[in-house]
Formats: C-alpha cells, sequence, structure tokens
C-alpha cells in the first residue's frame, strides 16, 4: 500500500492532523450547488437540477404548491359542571368524582375546539356522574348517621 502512495507523489509518513488543528464542527459545510440566491423570496428558491442532468439549462423556479388557511373556530358553550364534579370528588364519592371531573375537562377542551357534539355528550356524562357522586355520598352520609344513632343508642340502653 505504501508504494502507491509514493508512486501517486502522496509521502507515506505524512500523519494526519491533531485534534487541535481539525477545523470545529460548528461551521456550517457550504451548500453543495451554492448558496441559495438571496435576493429571491424563499417560496421561489432556485431549484438546481440533480446531478447527470442536462447542463445550460439553469435553475427552475418553483411556486409554493399550496396554501393552508387557519379559520377561527367558534368555541360552544356547553356547560362543564367543573365545580361540580370537584364538589363531588372530595365531599361525596372520590372515583364518581374523579371520572366526573374527566368528562368536565373534556367537556371545557371540546367547547374550545368548537366541537359541539362532544361537548354536548361529554357535559352530559359529567353531569351525570357528578349527580351519581352525590347520590352515593348522601347514602353514605345517612347510612353513617343512622349506624351511629344505633350505636349510641345500644351503649345507653
Amino acid at each position: 500500500m505504501d508504494h502507491l502512495k509514493n508512486q501517486e507523489g502522496a509521502p507515506s509518513d505524512q500523519n494526519p492532523p491533531s485534534y487541535f488543528e481539525k477545523q470545529p464542527c460548528n461551521q456550517q459545510p457550504p451548500p453543495a450547488h451554492g448558496p441559495a440566491n438571496p435576493t429571491m423570496p424563499p417560496q421561489y428558491q432556485p431549484y438546481y437540477a440533480p446531478y447527470g442532468a442536462v447542463p445550460d439549462q439553469g435553475f427552475i423556479t418553483q411556486p409554493l404548491l399550496h396554501a393552508t388557511y387557519v379559520l377561527p373556530v367558534q368555541p360552544t358553550h356547553e356547560p362543564d359542571y367543573l365545580g361540580y364534579s370537584i364538589f363531588t370528588m372530595l365531599c361525596c364519592c372520590l372515583p364518581l368524582g374523579i371520572a366526573a371531573l374527566v368528562y368536565s375537562i373534556q367537556t371545557r377542551d371540546a367547547n374550545r375546539m368548537g366541537n359541539g357534539a362532544e361537548a354536548q355528550r361529554n357535559s352530559r356524562t359529567a353531569r351525570n356522574l357528578a349527580h351519581a357522586a352525590l347520590g352515593v355520598g348522601i347514602v353514605l352520609l345517612i347510612v353513617y348517621i343512622v349506624l351511629v344513632v344505633v350505636s349510641f343508642s345500644s351503649l345507653y340502653h
């Protein structure tokens, strides 16, 4: 291998540059086909033909193919029952209150996105779960009061 390098004229005893002599990595290499034309707007930057194409064609400009229009969404106004869900979660029945809270947040998101059908469905589900949590909480409270009254009455008789 060394005799081939010597025949080509490159010295065989030349070492690669040291670590500190190398170029820093943060420099950007120049574009393969030259810099983009700064006088043209970005959507009309030149397109250079690939290697092996017919020479002397210059460059081809391609216009913007499509545009995306974002229309503002009209928010809906379905009730989200967030306060009611938080109350039932903290004071009545935790599992049903958490489910009601999740549907309340989904209602709020659907309202913000303008999805009326989903907001109405989630609002109804949040309300029903919060009602169920309140019912379970009231039933548990009544059962607790009855048990306390029965236990105190049995202690004094």
